[in-house]
């Protein structure tokens, strides 16, 4: 039997605070999510002006990563390559969701949208950062 990571609210209040600081430090209005490793949400949040539909789509794009251990950008770029097979798959192929993974591990994940899929991405990434850099610091 192995040990795992599990995230904490702690841990899931500091990489909320982290990606909604990037989305203001830029103007970006999104909805910011954050499911555990079996893509149940643990936090949901939409920035004053995120589009409403933008809080319906998070948590799938944050399911998506814990789903296939992989940025949701994956699927995305297969669908634009042709492979539109990936659609029938139980994944959201829209850039913008980012795998939390600790010790080779999906603990969970963070979904953004809002704006541009890089710039979402961009977000997610920016919370989980917040959280890799405590977790590396004890």
């Amino acid at each position: 039997m192995r040990s795992t990571k599990l995230l904490t609210l702690d841990d899931v209040k500091r990489i909320a605070a982290a990606a909604e600081s990037e989305a203001r430090s830029n103007n970006w209005a999104v909805s910011i999510a954050v499911c555990d490793a079996g893509g149940h949400p643990l936090w949901l949040q939409r920035l004053d002006d995120a589009p409403p539909m933008s809080a319906l789509v998070v948590p799938e794009k944050a399911r998506t990563c814990v789903l296939s251990g992989k940025p949701s950008r994956t699927y995305e770029d297969m669908v634009n390559n042709g492979r539109f097979a990936a659609l029938k798959m139980p994944v959201v192929p829209l850039e913008g969701g980012e795998p939390i993974i600790v010790e080779g591990t999906v603990i969970g994940a963070v979904g953004v949208s809002g704006v541009r899929s890089g710039e979402d991405a961009q977000v997610a990434r920016a919370g989980i950062a917040a959280l890799t850099t405590v977790k590396e610091a004890t």
